[in-house]
């Protein structure tokens, strides 16, 4: 047999305490549907009184046969629609806020991964990120506010039908439930391994969603390098892995619910031998034994119930901990925007950074001042750093030595040099910046909406504004104009004019700083022409200009620069 040792990096306690977090923002629904599952179980115990008092009556044992059989099977048919009516309530309830709080526990987790440090490289998939944010936040809200309080209902149900049992026949009530230290026995090693199964299940479901995810992204790739059935091949062996495990954690799981559902058997069939034998005695009425019978089976289902509920609460416990590790990730700095009034600059002093801690430095003791209002070319070859130099002016990255610093007026008021105050780049300040970065970065939907993400109270003279100096007018004459509803990754546009949409979104917003990561390289050489033009004549017409930082290989950008500095490849140490 297959023998698992993914181990947990988080202990029980750790795990309950998180749980305990999501049970704070789900407070209403488990309440809600712990007091359903109680009340189911208080009408359980009240019908099974109740059909012993009607065929008491009905057998002659009580007194009052006509009044009292009427009053009992009124009783009897009240109890059934209160249990149906409960069933029901309970069940629309349960979904409606179900969907509540799986869309906060996503919230959640969503605002998270957006809010939170960004360190160059992702550490994991983003379909593995996908699989985490929908599939495991549904299974752990799911056991917080439907699980655990049936756990709860089912407990209760037990110790009730325990005493209830106990008070008719005591030596039956403790025969009956012998099987309780055994199953506590067992069920700590059927924890322990289910455990670690159920992880590696988890694991595998997310390779093959990142497989399939990357693979739908680049599908062109795949067919241009003819390799679709390279990607077919990798996707069946990892479904086949996931069948084997399925079918280990299906095989493991039946045989245990065998053994245990051997033991209710026997339980049960004593039970009904037992007051079949005191019936024949005389010393039980036909309906203590109807009762005896019915008690059984509440003892036993609950046993049943929680061999049920363990696999969930094992399953929630591996999706906590796949939660958990994505909230591991610390998150930026919060608190009000910093905003600097007018032009700003921004200063780099003796800086060195390196990804995960590299041997190779990406940047090495790089300074420079890069003044209000001017306009600056970045060059260097592939590798120098100068896209990890933008990113560490946007405090995306922090650097490993050194500082970058934002520098300039906060209150419009002062004007001279000395009156400047300056600031270490932070979240905080991000609101000083306007960036375009290089590739497509445009949102399916509307044209319009992926505009308004530069200004949400952009009117549409702004944006035909905005299209026109980013030499995307083109949109005007498209049939749905503003409207028009382009794909995933700006689909049914060239890239060139995906990225002159990008630029006019970065036009719409507010910001003393405009930084262009190759902004013009999928332009052809006219319209990158007029495209700087634009920029850096409207960029005049303002009486305080925008600071403009391009990092560029294109000689036409260069020439519209007051400075050029130009970084080199850092050797490897």
């Amino acid at each position: 047999m297959r023998r698992f040792t993914l181990e947990s990096k988080y202990s029980t306690r750790q795990l309950l305490a998180w749980f305990l977090q999501v049970f704070r923002q789900v407070k209403l629904q488990s309440a809600i549907n712990a007091v359903s599952a109680l009340a189911r179980v208080a009408l359980d115990f009240a019908f099974i009184w109740a059909t012993k008092q009607v065929i008491d009556v009905a057998t002659g044992v009580a007194h009052d046969r006509p009044s009292t059989l009427m009053g009992a099977g009124i009783l009897l048919i009240s109890i059934m629609v209160l249990q149906l009516a409960i069933g029901y309530l309970g069940r629309w309830i349960a979904a409606l806020l179900g969907v509540d709080a799986q869309n906060k526990m996503q919230r959640r987790i969503f605002n998270h991964l957006l809010r939170s440090e960004w360190f160059g490289r992702e550490e994991r998939h983003s379909g593995d990120v996908l699989n985490r944010l929908v599939s495991d936040s549904q299974t752990v809200v799911h056991v917080a506010t439907d699980t655990v309080p049936q756990a709860m209902a089912v407990v209760v149900r037990l110790v009730c039908a325990f005493i209830f049992l106990y008070s008719m026949d005591a030596m039956l009530a403790v025969t009956i439930t012998f099987v309780l230290p055994i199953f506590i026995l067992l069920s700590r090693v059927y924890v322990s391994r289910m455990r670690a199964i159920t992880r590696e299940v988890r694991q595998t479901d997310s390779r093959i969603q990142s497989t399939m995810q990357e693979s739908v992204q680049h599908r062109l790739v795949l067919k241009t390098l003819e390799r679709v059935n390279t990607m077919l091949g990798i996707l069946k062996g990892q479904q086949d892995s996931l069948r084997s495990q399925v079918r280990h954690r299906t095989l493991f799981s039946s045989t245990s619910n065998l053994l245990l559902n051997i033991g209710f058997g026997g339980a049960y069939l004593f039970a009904f031998l037992w007051s079949a034998n005191r019936l024949a005695e005389g010393s039980i009425t036909f309906g203590m034994m109807t009762a005896f019978i019915q008690l059984c089976g509440q003892i036993q289902g609950p046993f049943r119930e929680l061999t049920r509920f363990i696999p969930v609460i094992i399953g929630s416990f591996t999706a906590a901990e796949r939660l958990m590790e994505l909230e591991e990730t610390p998150l930026e700095e919060d608190g009000e925007p910093i905003h600097f009034e007018g032009s700003a600059g921004i200063r780099v002093d003796d800086v060195t950074f390196a990804y995960d801690n590299q041997s190779r430095q990406v940047l090495s003791h790089a300074s420079h001042s890069f003044p209000p209002g001017s306009t600056t070319a970045i060059l260097g070859e592939t590798g120098a750093g100068k896209t990890t130099l933008i990113r560490l002016m946007l405090a995306l990255l922090k650097p490993t030595e050194g500082s970058v610093v934002i520098y300039g007026h906060k209150q419009a008021a002062h004007s001279a040099e000395e009156d400047m105050e300056q600031i270490e780049v932070s979240a905080r300040t991000r609101c000083n910046l306007v960036y375009v970065p290089q590739g497509n970065t445009l949102f399916s939907g509307s044209i319009r909406w992926n505009l308004q993400l530069g200004k949400p109270e952009a009117t549409d003279e702004e944006m035909n504004e905005a299209l026109r100096l980013a030499c995307a007018d083109f949109v005007q004459t498209l049939p749905e104009g503003l409207d028009t509803v382009i794909g995933e990754g700006g689909a049914g546009l060239s890239e060139g004019q995906a990225q002159r949409i990008a630029i006019a979104r970065a036009l719409l917003r507010q910001g003393s700083i405009l930084l262009l990561d190759e902004a013009t390289s999928a332009l052809d050489q006219q319209t990158e022409l007029t495209l700087l033009n634009n920029l850096i004549e409207h960029n005049r017409s303002f009486d305080v200009p925008r600071t403009l930082i391009f990092v560029t290989h294109r000689p036409a950008v260069v020439s519209h620069c007051e400075q050029v500095i130009t970084l080199e490849r850092c050797s490897v140490s």
